[in-house]
């Protein structure tokens, strides 16, 4: 995809949705980082159906402390992983606590030492709490930058660095969760919408469906 067309793309995205937002739901900084540190293979629906209740008790490091590992699994216990994720959420709250003094640590490097937080986690908390404007690769974007010719590559990493090199400056801030969207609601896997899907002229995809 040619410099003009990518503009376009992301031209049009950015007029159907201006500020588009995440699915999950949380209420600061925190509880973003645990949401996102939870939803990894779970979709965001679950994981939200499992920390409405939760996020009323907990939305400090020091509350999911006090609530303890056992009420913290009771919570999340419909989340695929739950056991392995819960310790992980604990292990993360005495970090943030003992280290961080309560606060959540604003760049890449320190957010991937904390347990259970990879490197598409780390890129999230820092673009939709910190307004970083980083490319959080999951399947959705890495599907839909190959199958378009946006940004190719054979694996999340390459395709987050080729993303930050053809995705506009004006679109940056947004740009990851244009192509989620996208790639959640018509760019799907297996039965892709290209008919209703709003950049469909600009996409390199063949076998396009009518």
């Amino acid at each position: 995809m040619n410099k003009d067309n990518i503009h376009e793309f992301f031209k049009r995205l950015h007029a159907i949705d201006p500020e588009p937002k995440s699915d999950l739901e949380y209420t600061n900084t925190y509880t973003l980082l645990v949401a996102v540190t939870l939803s990894a293979q779970s979709t965001d629906v679950g994981v939200n159906k499992a920390t409405k209740n939760l996020f009323t008790k907990v939305d400090t490091p020091q509350k999911m402390l006090d609530l303890g590992i056992d009420q913290l699994k009771s919570h999340i216990k419909t989340i695929g992983l739950y056991n392995n994720k819960a310790k992980n959420v604990i292990a993360m709250a005495e970090i943030l606590v003992n280290e961080h003094g309560g606060k959540i640590p604003n760049t890449r490097e320190e957010l991937m030492s904390l347990p259970g937080v990879g490197r598409k986690t780390a890129n999230v908390v820092l673009n939709v709490a910190f307004k970083q404007p980083t490319m959080a690769v999951d399947t959705h974007i890495f599907r839909v930058s190959n199958r378009t010719k946006l940004a190719k590559g054979k694996n999340p990493d390459a395709v987050e660095q080729a993303l930050l090199k053809v995705v506009p400056e004006e679109y940056a801030l947004h740009a990851h969760h244009w192509l989620i969207l996208l790639g959640r609601y018509t760019c799907k896997a297996r039965t892709p919408k290209c008919a209703k899907c709003p950049v469909n002229d600009l996409c390199a995809f063949k076998d396009k469906t009518s």
